[in-house]
């Protein structure tokens, strides 16, 4: 499974009710709903850097896969979850909801569930920026043979 890229949400059903369930705000409610965030998700191995970014905000969370972490909502609350890999899916889940994302193709898709109401919220991403740690390590040692074959012919 390879989540790293920068990922735009162009796609979120049943949105609206699914904040106001989990209690958010009025203004983060209407705030959501015109503005779709950019979601950058940074893989080395079971680690990960996830980045979400609006115009009014930008978030980061760094977890491991099986550890609990201490994440920040939107609105502000702090929730901790435990973030596993189950076939190929970035399953994050704690008493109160469970998130699954997985990649098909050039989009990435994530249901959340809330727990105590089975309120599902579905958001699918397209990718607009696709790098793999792998793919960065190629480009560092291809440009890095470049150098010492210019230093060769200069």
């Amino acid at each position: 499974m390879d989540f790293n890229g920068t990922w735009k949400v162009y796609s979120e059903e049943n949105l609206e009710e699914f904040l106001k369930i989990v209690g958010a705000p009025e203004m983060v409610i209407k705030m959501r709903k015109d503005v779709k965030p950019v979601i950058i998700i940074e893989q080395k191995g079971k680690d990960f850097t996830y980045t979400i970014k609006t115009p009014v905000f930008t978030k980061v969370h760094s977890f491991s896969l099986g550890k609990e972490i201490e994440m920040m909502t939107i609105d502000g609350r702090k929730i901790k979850c435990t973030v596993r890999e189950e076939n190929g899916k970035l399953i994050a889940e704690n008493d109160k909801f469970t998130s699954v994302r997985e990649i098909q193709g050039d989009e990435m898709i994530e249901v959340g569930t809330l727990i105590k109401t089975a309120k599902i919220l579905t958001s699918t991403y397209t990718i607009t920026n696709k790098r793999s740690f792998q793919s960065c390590m190629n480009a560092s040692f291809n440009i890095q043979l470049c150098l010492q074959h210019r230093g060769r012919l200069g």
